[in-house]
């Protein structure tokens, strides 16, 4: 059969993935996906586009100068300028599920099948043993410098600014999920070198601000936007309601390794749990932690009933087991932070370090992105316990790797190819790959 090389467990593997991607073929999904979503809008035909979004996050109030009250020095009114357009709106979104199509109903069905083929076929799961994929810092220094960008490597996968992004852990093929401020997603085979390897879906009707493949079953693409958080499912190939509230979620983190259980914070600044196997969209259970914001929420690696919120100079750490729904009170409280706080996250293999992005520049960094960039957050390493990516504002543009001590190890810059500011950024969990996404949509694989 031409594989006589290979165990009888790799052959067995093989041929089980074959004959799902021959099934998920015949099923020629996107057909009746394209039906699917032909009766579920057909009541809605006289749509008309929704309100303008709730602001996400209030702006403090602060110290305006002259200039930016159009006065001249000598006290004189500045000339009037131009109006500025309106903020564009988006199509509103239905409650429930919604199958999954492309945005744009005329693109290439076969194509689009090829993509979500691809993606099934990459979560089958493998029955492998962890190894520790922790290196040396010399060594993972020299990985770094490895790395590049090209421009077959750059690709604009959504339409507006990107607000967060998921990589698939396949170590086959780099496949990217990048959400953007209007509810899209794009899904990007980027080892597929055609101008045809990316397709954009609506899932979502505000911005798609946390992502994460199921750590379990990487063919379920969780995402979260104000309104709701859905559960893509490559398998039936469709977007589920997992939970819907009337309050603005913020961010989502798995609180176990089947990924069936999930703390969700709110831009009001409480948290819920919520369980995906329970009938309905509510959550199990709601608590006040006396947050003005909760801007992340991520779960310990280890002890997974830990976990830490960040808000507007607030980062403290919780225990879900004693959660309650007003009174809650700490396990640990990180002090410091003057200003805002835009992400808190522990370190990836003990959790024993914690790594925040603060408006009040403490890393000696620029992190004021102003209001047309993505805040920054940094993200650790999934492979190396001590060490963080995270954006900048320096020219020429880069993406900044830091040592926990504050250390600079390296800068990802490539003049020719790179000249945005990339304010969200992933790294792959065991292959020497990053992804950063601009606020144009743009993402830059090196």
């Amino acid at each position: 059969d031409g594989h006589s090389q290979l165990s009888a467990y790799e052959r067995k593997r093989l041929k089980n993935i074959t004959e799902n991607a021959k099934f998920f073929a015949a099923l020629e999904l996107h057909k009746s996906a394209a039906r699917l979503h032909q009766i579920a809008t057909k009541s809605q035909s006289h749509a008309t586009k929704r309100a303008k979004p709730k602001k996400a996050e209030d702006e403090t109030v602060r110290r305006r100068s002259m200039r930016l009250q159009r006065v001249e020095p000598s006290g004189a009114p500045m000339p009037e300028m131009p109006a500025q357009p309106e903020a564009e709106e988006y199509p509103q979104v239905p409650a429930g599920p919604l199958p999954m199509i492309p945005e744009d109903q005329m693109e290439n069905g076969k194509l689009t099948e090829e993509l979500l083929t691809t993606w099934m076929r990459i979560s089958e799961v493998l029955l492998v043993t962890i190894t520790n994929v922790l290196t040396m810092l010399s060594r993972y220094q020299g990985s770094l410098n490895s790395m590049g960008l090209s421009e077959d490597n750059v690709k604009k996968v959504v339409k507006y600014r990107v607000c967060s992004m998921a990589i698939h852990p396949s170590e086959s093929i780099i496949f990217v999920a990048a959400g953007d401020k209007s509810g899209q997603i794009g899904l990007w085979n980027a080892s597929c070198k055609s101008e045809e390897g990316a397709r954009v879906f609506i899932p979502h009707s505000y911005s798609v601000t946390c992502m994460h493949f199921s750590p379990c079953n990487p063919a379920h693409l969780l995402s979260l936007s104000m309104e709701s958080l859905r559960c893509g499912d490559v398998t039936r190939a469709v977007f589920d309601e997992v939970c819907r509230s009337e309050e603005n979620l913020s961010s989502f983190d798995f609180l176990e390794e089947n990924g069936s259980t999930a703390v969700v914070g709110y831009w009001d600044g409480g948290v819920a749990v919520v369980d995906r196997r329970t009938p309905g969209t509510s959550s199990e259970l709601s608590a006040d932690i006396g947050f003005k914001r909760t801007r992340t929420v991520h779960v310990h690696p280890v002890n997974k009933q830990y976990f830490i919120a960040a808000g507007s100079a607030d980062v403290c750490i919780y225990d879900v087991r004693y959660l309650k729904s007003n009174g809650n009170k700490p396990v640990s409280s990180l002090k410091g932070h003057t200003k805002s706080v835009a992400s808190a996250y522990f370190s990836p293999v003990t959790g024993n370090r914690v790594v925040t992005v603060c408006a009040d520049d403490k890393l000696r960094h620029n992190c004021n992105t102003g209001r047309w960039l993505t805040r920054f957050r940094a993200i650790w390493d999934p492979k190396q316990e001590d060490c963080f990516v995270v954006g900048s504002m320096a020219r020429p543009r880069q993406i900044q790797v830091f040592q926990d001590t504050g250390k600079l190890l390296h800068s990802f810059y490539n003049i020719d190819c790179l000249s945005s500011v990339c304010s969200i950024n992933v790294v792959h969990p065991t292959k020497n790959i990053l992804v950063g996404a601009n606020s144009s949509g743009r993402l830059h694989v090196f």
